[in-house]
C-alpha cells in the first residue's frame, strides 16, 4: 500500500502546469550533465523508481545470499578444470584467467539485472554484468537531477525521499584494490580504459570529475593511446597505477591482440586492473546456469540453495543432454524446441541485447533456427520470467500523460559480497535496454511517508 500511494500521490502533484516547469528543469539539466547515451538524452519520464524500506531490504538481503553462491562457483572453476568447462570460457580466456589479480575476488564492481514484481516479492535475477558495469555515476546524477525538480519539492512535504548513491563505493573498491596490490597504502593514478567513441563516455566524465573532487589524479584512455615501456603502462606523461577498466575484455582482444600493451603490463604485474582477467568467468551468462543446474547443487548451502530456487530462473547451456526441469528429466534440446513460448536463447558472452531470442516473439520456423544456431555457438537457455509494469509520467503535448512501462532492477554490488544502490531502467520492448537502442534511465529512491 505504501508504494502505490507514494506513486499516487507523486502522480496527483504532478499538474500539467508543475510538469511544464519540471520537464524544462529536466531538459536543462540532461544537456548540462551531459547525460545522453550518444545523442539520446537518457531520461524521458518525470517520475523517479521508488522502493519501499522494506522492499530495499528484501533486495538487499537477497542479493548478498546470491553473491556468496556466486563466488563458491567462481571458487569451484578456479579450483577444478573439470568444472571451469561449464563456463565456455575460449581457450585465450583460459590463459588470462591463471593471472592472479594481487586482490581479493573477481568482481570489486559489479551489477545484476533483474526483475522485482514488488506487488508480492517476486525477483528473479537473469544476468550477471561482473566485468563492465555501467551507470553508477548516471545513477547519482540523476538522483541529484531528480532531487532539484519542482515536482520533487511538493512531494517532498509528504515523503522522505532517500537516494542510493554508489560513485563513492567504486572509488573505495579502486583504492582498497590497488593498496591490496601494491602491499602499501598510497592514493593510485587512474585511468577510466575504453574506446573514446562509446556512447558512455559522458558517464566516464561524470567519474573523471568525481575522482578529481576526492583528490585522485585521473584521465580517459583510449586502449589505442596507451604505451607500455620499461616497466610502466602510461598516456603521454601520465603513469598509471590502476586501471578502471571499462572496455571489454573481449574487445581488447579483438581488436588489439594478446599482446597489447595493457594485457602486458597487467600479466607483468606493471600495472593494476579492476575488474581483472578473472571476472571473465561469472560475466559468463553460464554462470547463472552454474547456479541453476542440479549436477552443482552440492556446492551451496540450504540458504543458497533456496535463494538460486526463489530467484534464478531455470538456465542451462545450449547442449545434447539430459537435465532436469520442474523436477521431471527432461531431454534437453528438444525440450527447448517444444517450449519456446516460455524460453529465451542468450549468447553467452554479448551484451546490449545483441543475440537474444525472446520465443514468444518469433514463430516456429525462427525458433527452429535460433535453436539450431545456438547449438552451432555458445548459448544459454533460460526461463521466461514476468515483466513487472508500472506507470511513468511523460509530458506530450503540454499534458501530462501516464504511461505503463516495463522496468527492471539492477543493483549494484561491490568485493562480491553485498549490494549498494540501483539502477532502474525503463522500457516499453520486451528488450529492457538502453544500449539495445531504447528505454529510459530513472533514479531509485527509497520512499516512506512523514
Amino acid at each position: 500500500m505504501l508504494l502505490r500511494e507514494a506513486i499516487e500521490t507523486y502522480h496527483d502533484l504532478l499538474t500539467d502546469e508543475l510538469a511544464q516547469d519540471s520537464q524544462v528543469q529536466l531538459d536543462d539539466q540532461l544537456q548540462r550533465r551531459g547525460l545522453y547515451f550518444g545523442d539520446r538524452p537518457l531520461c524521458t519520464v518525470l517520475r523517479p523508481r521508488f522502493f519501499t524500506p522494506r522492499q530495499y531490504r528484501f533486495l538487499r538481503g537477497r542479493v548478498r545470499v546470491l553473491l556468496s553462491a556466486f563466488n563458491k562457483a567462481y571458487q569451484a572453476a578456479i579450483a577444478d578444470e573439470k568444472f571451469l568447462e561449464q563456463f565456455r570460457l575460449a581457450d585465450w580466456e583460459k590463459e588470462l584467467i591463471k593471472h592472479e589479480p594481487g586482490y581479493r575476488g573477481p568482481t570489486p564492481v559489479s551489477r545484476l539485472d533483474a526483475f522485482f514484481v514488488t506487488s508480492r516479492d517476486e525477483l528473479r535475477f537473469t544476468e550477471y554484468n561482473a566485468e563492465v558495469p555501467a551507470a553508477s555515476a548516471y545513477s547519482d546524477a540523476f538522483s541529484d537531477l531528480f532531487y532539484g525538480l519542482p515536482v520533487m519539492r511538493e512531494f517532498l512535504r509528504q515523503y522522505e525521499v532517500r537516494n542510493l548513491p554508489t560513485r563513492h563505493n567504486v572509488l573505495h573498491a579502486l583504492v582498497d584494490c590497488y593498496q591490496q596490490w601494491l602491499g602499501r597504502r598510497e592514493i593510485p593514478s587512474v585511468a577510466i580504459l575504453d574506446w573514446r567513441e562509446v556512447p558512455t563516455y559522458s558517464e566516464f566524465r561524470l567519474f573523471l570529475d568525481y575522482f578529481h573532487s576526492q583528490g585522485l589524479q585521473c584521465i580517459i584512455a583510449d586502449p589505442r593511446e596507451v604505451e607500455y615501456r620499461n616497466g610502466k603502462l602510461t598516456v603521454g606523461d601520465f603513469h598509471i597505477d590502476i586501471i578502471y577498466k571499462r572496455v571489454l575484455i573481449t574487445e581488447l582482444v579483438l581488436r588489439g591482440g594478446m599482446d597489447h600493451p595493457v594485457i602486458r603490463a597487467v600479466l607483468n604485474n606493471d600495472v593494476c586492473m579492476v575488474n581483472p582477467f578473472r571476472c571473465k568467468i561469472l560475466y559468463k551468462k553460464t554462470s547463472l546456469a552454474a547456479l541453476s543446474d542440479e549436477r552443482n547443487r552440492h556446492l551451496f548451502d540450504a540458504d543458497e540453495q533456496r535463494a538460486i530456487d526463489d530467484h534464478i530462473p531455470w538456465t542451462r547451456t545450449v547442449e545434447e543432454r539430459h537435465t532436469i526441469h520442474n523436477g521431471q528429466p527432461v531431454d534437453l534440446v528438444p525440450y527447448i524446441a517444444k517450449y519456446r513460448e516460455n524460453l529465451v536463447l542468450k549468447p553467452i558472452d554479448e551484451y546490449g541485447g545483441k543475440g537474444i531470442v525472446l520465443g514468444w516473439l518469433v514463430d516456429s520456423s525462427e525458433w527452429e533456427e535460433a535453436v539450431r544456431q545456438a547449438l552451432q555457438g555458445d548459448y544459454i537457455v533460460q526461463e521466461r520470467v514476468e515483466l513487472p509494469v508500472e506507470p511513468y509520467p511523460s509530458l506530450v503535448n503540454g499534458r501530462v500523460q501516464l504511461i505503463n512501462r516495463m522496468l527492471d532492477t539492477a543493483p549494484f554490488a561491490f568485493y562480491g559480497e553485498f549490494m549498494d544502490g540501483c539502477l532502474t531502467r525503463l522500457g516499453t520492448d520486451s528488450l529492457l535496454n538502453v544500449t539495445a537502442g531504447g528505454g529510459s534511465s530513472v533514479p531509485t529512491f527509497v520512499v516512506q511517508k512523514r
